[in-house]
């Protein structure tokens, strides 16, 4: 008897072993660099200006199978911004507003994939900008691409207060919310 509990007890811890070594079904994901990943902000006189992000750093630890426990971390040059009024670029980097020669990136890290269902999520994470951390949101779809098994599409979309990250108020006509976009595809590593 006491040899039977003793191969038993031996079995069990194997397979738990074994189980724990298993490889995660988690893959890597990077976007693609046709994704956009900027912002939109309205000024006084109702026009928008938008900005997209040539330089991104990004990565996305992700399951179909299991999507709460994905995480993803992106993170921006800021002297990579591309304007659609280009005129406005030299005072969105100053120290009213980015300050990008003190503070060259900004960054988002989740710490949560909250799933919604029809391939909608919450991520919430932690935003740095201008050296001030604050938590955001992302409402998200993603979704499996039909033509590419090794593609994601994504689409995410927060809104952000300017002056929660040290920017000026109502500086040079530009409105104090901001509208963070992201929109394309992640890509299998």
């Amino acid at each position: 008897m006491k040899l039977q509990t003793t191969i038993k007890s031996i079995v069990i811890a194997g397979v738990v072993s074994l189980s724990l070594l298993a490889p995660a079904h988690a893959q890597e994901w990077t976007l693609t660099s046709q994704t956009h990943v900027g912002f939109n902000i309205r000024s006084i006189d109702f026009s928008v200006v938008k900005g997209k992000f040539e330089q991104v750093q990004s990565s996305m630890s992700f399951d179909p199978e299991e999507p709460q426990n994905a995480s993803a971390q992106f993170v921006l040059d800021i002297n990579s911004l591309i304007l659609s009024k280009p005129s406005l670029k030299n005072m969105i980097l100053s120290e009213d507003l980015f300050y990008a020669k003190k503070y060259p990136t900004a960054m988002f890290k989740s710490h949560e994939f909250i799933v919604l269902g029809n391939h909608h999520y919450s991520i919430k994470g932690d935003l740095t900008l201008r050296g001030i951390t604050q938590p955001v949101t992302l409402h998200t779809v993603l979704k499996p691409n039909p033509a590419n098994p090794k593609l994601l599409d994504v689409e995410s979309k927060a809104v952000v207060n300017r002056s929660d990250f040290g920017m000026k108020k109502a500086f040079g006509g530009i409105g104090g919310k901001v509208n963070i976009e992201l929109d394309g595809q992640w890509k299998l590593r």
